[in-house]
This record gives C-alpha cells, sequence and structure tokens, in this order.
C-alpha cells in the first residue's frame, strides 16, 4: 500500500486587506474526505505542516450548513478526531519526498496565510512535480504554488489547474475583504486555468498533477489520484 504525505496549512487565521484578522484554518471536508478514502482504502497517510504547527479545523467547515447537513458534520468530526496523525505532525521542512508515493494539499483560508509564500513548502511541491509521483492539491491550497516562483516563474506555468473561484469567494463575502483571491493569482502565473458550477465537484488533471475546485472536489480528486497508487 502507498504513503501518502498530507501537507496542511500552520494557520488560524487569515490576514484580510484591512489587517484584521479571519478566523480559519484547514477546511473539514478537504481533510476528512480524502483521509477517509484512503485510509479506508489500505494506504498509509503522514502529516506534515509549517513548523510542525498542529493543524487547526476551520469551524465554520464544522457547522451542518456548511458541511451539508448534521449528519455529514457529525462524520467529518468523528474522522478528524480519529485521525491520530493530526496530533503529531511532522515539521514541512525535514519531510523527504522519496519517503511518499503521493503528496496531497487540502484547503481552506489557512493557505492564503501561510503555504503561499512558505519556502520549504514551494521546495516539494518544485520537486514533487517533477518527479512524477501523484501531485493533489484542492480548493485555496493551490495558492501553494506562488511559492514556486524563481525570478518570477514557476515549473506550474502552462500546468492545466483549477482552484477555489472569485464566484466562490463572493458567495461567502470574502472577495472584498481579500488581499487577492486564488483564482486572480494563479492567472497571473500562467497557469491554464479553468473552472466548473460553484460549490459543484470540478476536477482537472495534468499529468501528474491533480486539482481540484471546492470542498465537495476533496473527494473525487482523492478518489481519482488513487488510481494511481496501485
Amino acid at each position: 500500500m502507498a504513503k501518502i504525505l498530507f501537507v496542511l496549512t500552520g494557520a488560524s487565521y487569515w490576514t484580510l486587506a484591512d489587517g484584521t484578522r479571519h478566523a480559519t484554518g484547514y477546511w473539514a471536508e478537504e481533510f476528512a474526505a480524502p483521509y477517509g478514502e484512503l485510509t479506508g482504502n489500505g494506504h498509509e497517510v503522514v502529516v506534515a505542516s509549517p513548523g510542525g504547527v498542529v493543524p487547526h479545523v476551520d469551524s465554520m467547515s464544522l457547522r451542518p450548513a456548511m458541511a451539508g447537513s448534521a449528519e455529514i458534520a457529525l462524520q467529518l468530526e468523528e474522522i478528524i478526531l480519529s485521525a491520530e496523525e493530526l496530533r503529531r505532525p511532522l515539521i514541512l521542512a525535514d519531510v523527504r519526498l522519496e519517503d511518499y508515493d503521493a503528496v496531497y494539499y487540502p484547503g481552506g483560508h489557512g493557505p492564503m496565510e501561510d503555504l503561499w509564500q512558505d519556502a520549504d513548502s514551494g521546495r516539494l511541491l518544485t520537486a514533487a512535480l517533477a518527479s512524477g509521483k501523484p501531485l493533489a492539491i484542492v480548493c485555496h491550497a493551490p495558492v501553494a504554488i506562488m511559492a514556486t516562483r524563481k525570478r518570477g516563474v514557476s515549473p506550474f506555468s502552462g500546468y492545466r489547474m483549477t482552484a477555489y473561484t472569485n464566484d466562490e469567494e463572493d458567495a461567502v463575502g470574502l472577495r472584498a475583504q481579500a488581499r487577492w483571491t486564488a483564482e486572480d493569482e494563479l492567472v497571473k502565473m500562467g497557469v491554464d486555468y479553468s473552472r466548473g458550477e460553484i460549490w459543484k465537484p470540478y476536477t482537472v488533471r495534468d499529468r501528474n498533477l491533480f486539482t481540484g475546485q471546492n470542498p465537495a472536489s476533496a473527494g473525487p480528486l482523492a478518489r481519482e489520484f488513487m488510481k494511481e497508487l496501485g
């Protein structure tokens, strides 16, 4: 069975354009759905974060209205509580790509605070893309590729990708308060950005890179890249 590295944000807030802090972290479904799919099929998951910080779940993502129902919210919470890997994350700077068969980045607004400019994450992403191993990134987490730029150029430029849309940011009332958005920054970087309907599952594969648009895309994304794990 395969060993998959989950790289999670270490942030518990997102700094908005006016300097205020919006409470956040990782989005529950984006961790729990792939974690459940992978471990349920016998694969091993290891968690890493910047500085080895214990990842903070965005409490909003566990509200029944956001999760889809009270039953789904409870299921997500149970998976998170059972995932011991979340309580003992590795320090991202110490991670060696050769120890893993695939890499996965869940989103939430947290990556907009730390991973977009994390050099250790940038090096890992660059190496993972070049390795041919499955690399999956969902929702806001694609902003982490911003840290792969050298002299303004990223190896992800030209790749077909998706990420959380401006329309979805509008729908939750945060686009007007943001310093920048995932969609805008990916387009500026020269990726071949595409999108589906808001809140509906939408995934894109380009070579070994798998991306998903939003929380609903996390489960389908996991099932897609899991086919490459054998």
